[in-house]
């Protein structure tokens, strides 16, 4: 079984103007010398963590981490709710990703990318095909309405009484209407108390669908104010327009990764981001591998899933 590497700090790190008046974090952590590999957190929202750092081999690979638009050491921070999140698209993270490699002076580099960050993964690799020389996905998801409508609708099937309240937490008019832009829509209430409560149901419900597995822990990270409203609104502003993605765009392009090494890591419990999506992405991407790791659901914090991607970069350490 693969373990994480022991917790080891950046030898680099800055804030990275981009356009529209964003500044990005980022840090390089392992070897400077070594094979460029880059993070693509989870969210939208999320931001990086050391977790990400300690699934590298320190001494083979040069990590590149940094936080995306409006959350982690970022700024301007969407929990500001005068933050303008309309220059906060998939596009611009796609500009922003060729930035920070230009910037660090780096080719081509690996991609890791868990949650959202396999659909940002997927999206900047069928961008700039001849930039990435390897992914590595797990929790795949690829953020079609299909996938946002059984997130915040038939999932309920699943946890009726938590999705109640959950729908029950926008006006009475929106309920049967689009959940996310609904939440989107109160979480840019001027009312600071309505904007709260909004992020701490959609957070609750954020913690409750991806509870399928007897070891899953709730998000400490949903207790801190600032993560919460930031995290709520950048997910919120993504889902209600699927990622500015052309509906199953990310599967019929899969076709561009043609030659790029790929492995798909998925928890076959994973209910919340069922397995026909990482299955479907494989069949259209003859040079990807889908691993399916029994008794894991939605998220790093399972030992299998940890296990594989550890491997799989394992594997790619001293690929070209």
């Amino acid at each position: 079984m693969a373990t994480l590497y022991p917790h080891h700090e950046p030898y680099d790190h800055g804030m990275l103007p981009v356009s529209d008046g964003q500044h990005l974090y980022w840090e390089t952590c392992g070897n400077p010398t070594g094979k460029p590999a880059l993070v693509l957190h989870g969210g939208p929202g999320s931001g990086c963590t050391p977790y990400w750092r300690r699934l590298f081999n320190p001494a083979a690979y040069r990590i590149v981490l940094f936080d995306q638009r409006g959350c982690g050491r970022s700024s301007p921070h969407a929990s500001d709710p005068t933050v303008d999140l309309s220059v906060n698209t998939t596009h611009h993270l796609i500009a922003d990703i060729e930035a920070l490699r230009r910037h660090l002076d780096i080719d081509q580099w690996l991609v890791l990318g868990g949650s959202w960050g396999s659909t940002l993964a997927l999206a900047y690799a069928q961008t700039h095909p001849n930039r990435v020389t390897q992914l590595v996905l797990f929790s795949v998801v690829t953020t079609t309405r299909r996938e946002v409508e059984w997130i915040t609708r038939h999932m309920g099937r699943i946890f009726p009484e938590q999705w109640t309240r959950f729908r029950n937490g926008v006006p009475p008019e929106d309920r049967d209407g689009d959940l996310a832009a609904a939440y989107s829509r109160l979480l840019e209430d001027p009312d600071p108390k309505v904007r709260d409560q909004a992020a701490r149901r959609w957070c609750a419900w954020e913690d409750t669908h991806v509870a399928t597995t007897p070891n899953y822990r709730p998000d400490p990270r949903y207790r801190d104010p600032r993560f919460r409203m930031a995290f709520a609104r950048l997910v919120t502003h993504y889902w209600r327009h699927a990622a500015w993605l052309e509906d199953g765009a990310l599967l019929h392009g899969a076709t561009r990764l043609t030659g790029i090494p790929g492995v798909l890591i998925h928890g076959r419990l994973d209910i919340s981001s069922p397995v026909d999506i990482p299955w479907q992405l494989s069949q259209n991407w003859p040079s990807s591998e889908l691993i399916l790791v029994d008794h894991a659901g939605h998220g790093a914090g399972h030992h299998g899933i940890t296990d594989a991607v550890v491997a799989a970069l394992e594997r790619f350490a001293t690929h070209q």
